[in-house]
């Protein structure tokens, strides 16, 4: 099973065999993803076209076109405040399972926990094993735990949406009807996200949006965001 690292890009950037990467896109493969020149990792174009790539520069060369049945159409980053316990075990599990393709744990105001080097290397192993057994083509990437008002600063996909209990925010299933080929969904840890958290994340370009009128655990709602959205994108 591939560990190859993803990205989504608009159809018209690939031409002729090469995929020109947008800055953003050239920033996150090289000091997000941490990709050198050479490296292999998929581009997407969110409407079922799947290739291998290489990274070349500013541009990439397309090795070849692939065959992908069991992936999503639209690439998900899951922007998950890190819960207490080992709740983000089951997570990274049921979340490999429903099809997203990065987790970014952050922590949050509210964190109880700061996890070891070797959390990271626990969650990445699962993300592994859930992958296999749900059969899918690829294992989702997993970031290095980063705070969370950094992460909504670096993050400019143009679809992101921050779950929030309190307040009158639309539905995410609302919000959903134009899909892109890449969306992040962030939700929060133990007590819920604090105002100015929100703020940030609204002044950085989130939109807050709810999943419902009850109060879900922190390891829950991951995983109802997920399930709204893959049913969105499969029906």
């Amino acid at each position: 099973m591939s560990q190859l690292q993803r990205i989504a890009i608009a159809p018209s950037q690939f031409q002729q065999g090469q995929i020109f990467l947008t800055k953003e896109q050239q920033h996150y493969l090289g000091r997000v993803l941490r990709l050198r020149e050479s490296d292999r990792f998929i581009a997407m174009d969110g409407k079922g076209k799947w290739w291998l790539a290489q990274l070349a520069g500013e541009q990439a060369q397309v090795l070849e076109a692939l065959l992908v049945e069991t992936e999503l159409p639209v690439s998900i980053t899951l922007m998950v405040a890190l819960p207490k316990g080992n709740g983000f075990d089951e997570v990274v599990r049921c979340c490999t399972e429903l099809g997203v393709t990065c987790i970014a744990p952050v922590l949050s105001d509210r964190t109880l926990l700061y996890p070891s080097s070797q959390k990271l290397e626990r969650w990445r192993r699962i993300a592994a094993e859930a992958a296999e057994q749900s059969e899918r083509s690829f294992v989702p990437t997993i970031l290095e735990p980063v705070a969370f008002n950094t992460a909504v600063i670096t993050n400019q996909t143009s679809h992101r949406y921050i779950c929030e209990a309190r307040g009158e925010y639309p539905h995410l299933n609302k919000v959903l009807n134009s899909i892109s080929s890449e969306i992040v969904i962030a939700t929060g840890p133990e007590g819920g996200w604090t105002p100015e958290e929100i703020e940030n994340a609204i002044a950085s370009g989130f939109q807050p949006v709810s999943l419902g009128r009850r109060i879900l655990r922190a390891v829950t709602a991951p995983i109802v965001a997920l399930s709204l959205i893959s049913a969105v994108c499969e029906i």
